[in-house]
């Protein structure tokens, strides 16, 4: 079973590492590319191109200018203990025994802009690029042009490796655009979290990110190859609906006031 996960808008750079193990990603010359075109851009461009304010647009024109192809523990961290958004918040990696970690290393990847592709211990170095955004490149009109085949095909040699079964997909829509679901070599499974609100079940976007995060710990937690062992899951209150799921689609749901 391979798991994959989008990013996170917010990071933390901060707070020191839990671990010293790293790896460095697959696509650092594809990264390194899309950088020389962002440092053409000026801090106006990136706050139009990206539609975020001037200060956070200066941010990240400052990130692209010192962003090296040298990763070090001094420039970079682990992906999976840097992204800090909601769905983080719910995997809360840093508080994973070593087995924990290894397993993530293992069996889940994370979709990126700048990347494609990290493993959970792949050095990175703050950045913002997310995949929907429309940076044209010789490739193409935007990033799911410039990535091409290449997270599928990367996704298609771990799936191999790990004798994976199942994809089990806990990205957003917008960062799964980039796989290219007819080329894998195995079927796609979708989690989906509802909650129960005034009178009838629905997705809520940050209950939904944080739930993706759960179900990932829970994963990590329990070792789990066989994706039929997810439906088990039942953090903070979740359980699964049969009548409401379908081979490929595996509703969630929990019934709180919230």
């Amino acid at each position: 079973m391979l798991i994959v996960l989008s990013p996170a808008k917010s990071l933390d750079f901060d707070t020191p590492a839990v671990t010293d193990t790293h790896t460095l990603p697959e696509f650092i010359p594809e990264a390194a590319r899309l950088i020389e075109r962002l440092r053409e851009l000026s801090p106006a461009q990136i706050a139009s191109l990206m539609s975020i304010s001037d200060p956070l647009a200066l941010l990240n024109h400052g990130r692209y200018a010192d962003w090296s192809k040298k990763f070090t523990r001094k420039n970079a961290k682990q992906a999976v203990l840097a992204f800090n958004g909601d769905v983080y918040e719910g995997l809360d990696a840093a508080t994973l025994a070593p087995d924990g970690l290894d397993y993530l290393q293992k069996h889940l990847r994370i979709l990126s802009g700048l990347y494609g592709v990290l493993r959970p211990l792949d050095l990175m170095q703050p950045y913002r690029l997310e995949m929907g955004t429309r940076l044209a490149t010789s490739s193409g009109k935007d990033l799911y042009a410039y990535w091409g085949e290449r997270i599928t095909a990367s996704l298609n040699t771990v799936l191999a490796q790990n004798r994976s079964r199942a994809l089990v997909n806990l990205a957003s829509e917008e960062y799964f655009k980039s796989v290219k679901p007819k080329l894998l070599n195995v079927p796609v499974i979708t989690p989906v979290f509802e909650e129960w609100k005034g009178g009838k079940y629905k997705i809520i976007s940050f209950y939904a990110k944080r739930a993706r995060g759960l179900m990932a710990r829970y994963a990590a937690e329990r070792g789990i190859i066989d994706p039929a062992d997810l439906l088990g899951f039942d953090s903070e209150g979740y359980g699964f609906e049969a009548a409401a799921s379908s081979e490929h689609s595996w509703v969630f749901r929990r019934r709180q006031d919230i």
